[in-house]
């Protein structure tokens, strides 16, 4: 059965009307239904990883959208989740477009036939057919989302030879990949079943970004780690110590955001008010308090640079950065990064994420710097499955992707 033939079947129950129920009204094997907060975080803090986008707390975050936390049930066990944004129609809010931004949290695996943790095969319609029925039935016109699996992975070397290739101009134009067949079949299969990609050339969207860099941690040290960065890396880490940087973990959000205001005007980008931090930080915390953490470096009394770092279980992301103009020279960015990946390797992370990169290896473009400070970590360049959207009211659909056009998204 198709996804479009699923959502024209009978709604499925709420959790008020019990999860057999919902079973049997559905009938599908999985049933989805609404979950409390407490419910979603609890099965969010028993899963090694999960994105911070698929906290129920990051729907608190994100004012300007209506939130919800669903749950898949196999019977009376609760066996999925996602944070759900809900974002109306201008003129027809009663139609909205439903968003899972890196999620949901499933067993993606179960697409490959390799066997799941609740033990059994399940291919991806099983997740995704129910979803769809629940969310046109409670006026959703479409459904965007981004499932948390990769495609294709290049070492830093191959990256490095790739910038050094004039021949080469993108990471997609470099050789031996190595790729992942979960996310090559699930992204296969999304489209034979009428999904559409979102995920634009430079790899940065209306969401998440499609290409990122990762350093993994898991079974290494700090000198393994050390051992593994460029040679300027390892210097700027060295130049920062001996220019006595202090770095310190914080709670000067109006410090940060004042250097983040002056970094956005000196590269010239759109800088998030001083509220939306500030709520980050209450909803995020009010979840777990080390979920997210401010660093702030501090060179003979002066803030010269400042980070974000959030963690959910096993994985540690670099969100948020800014620096000073002056003093640049004694390399407090380069100081806070280490601190945050010394910590998140003390916290028994796996991977710290230094989130978005575009895919682009040419020297003449101006975004290869992005690639080309991120390499230095040592690591690897990852490609994700990207962005993917089901319409479920085509006509409605097509007039909002008309409208986000028009406004630049």
């Amino acid at each position: 059965m198709s996804y479009r033939e699923s959502a024209r079947r009978e709604p499925v129950r709420t959790a008020g009307a019990g999860v057999e129920g919902a079973a049997r009204a559905a009938g599908v094997p999985l049933t989805v239904v609404p979950i409390s907060a407490a419910e979603h975080l609890a099965f969010v803090r028993a899963q090694r990883s999960v994105s911070f986008l698929q906290t129920p707390g990051w729907g608190c975050v994100k004012t300007e959208w209506r939130s919800e936390s669903l749950g898949w049930y196999d019977g009376r066990q609760l066996v999925g989740a996602a944070l759900v944004l809900h974002r109306p129609v201008p003129r027809l809010e009663r139609f909205t477009l439903a968003y899972l931004p890196q999620g949901p949290v499933v067993d993606w695996a179960g697409e490959s036939g390799e066997v799941g943790a609740t033990g059994e095969h399940r291919g991806i319609d099983a997740w995704l057919d129910p979803l769809a029925a629940h969310l046109k039935a409670r006026g959703a016109f479409a459904i965007r989302l981004g499932p948390p699996v990769r495609t294709h992975t290049w070492s830093a070397a191959q990256v490095k030879e790739g910038v050094a290739d004039p021949g080469v101009k993108r990471l997609t134009d470099l050789p031996d990949p190595r790729i992942d067949q979960v996310g090559a079949s699930i992204t296969g299969r999304l489209r034979d079943r009428g999904w559409l990609p979102q995920s634009p050339e430079d790899g940065f969207g209306a969401g998440q970004p499609q290409f990122v860099y990762e350093l993994p941690l898991a079974g290494r040290t700090e000198a393994d780690l050390l051992g593994g960065m460029n040679q300027l890396w390892r210097r700027n880490i060295k130049k920062a110590a001996k220019e006595a940087v202090e770095v310190t973990v914080g709670d000067d959000l109006k410090g940060f955001h004042d250097l983040y205001v002056h970094t956005a005007e000196r590269d010239r980008f759109t800088p998030r008010p001083l509220r939306y931090f500030k709520t980050m930080f209450a909803a995020m915390r009010a979840e777990d308090p080390e979920r997210v953490r401010l660093y702030l470096a501090h060179h003979q009394g002066d803030l010269v640079a400042a980070a974000i770092l959030v963690r959910v279980g096993a994985r540690a992301w670099y969100l948020y950065g800014a620096s000073s103009t002056g003093k640049r020279e004694v390399r407090g960015s380069n100081a806070c990064q280490w601190a945050m990946i010394r910590d998140s390797l003390a916290a028994g992370c796996d991977v710290y994420d230094l989130r978005g990169i575009t895919p682009t290896l040419d020297a003449d473009d101006p975004h290869v710097g992005l690639i080309q400070f991120k390499v230095g970590t040592g690591g690897r360049a990852v490609r994700y499955a990207g962005e993917w959207d089901l319409p479920l009211r085509p006509k409605i659909y097509r007039a909002f992707d008309l409208y986000m056009k028009r406004r630049g998204r």
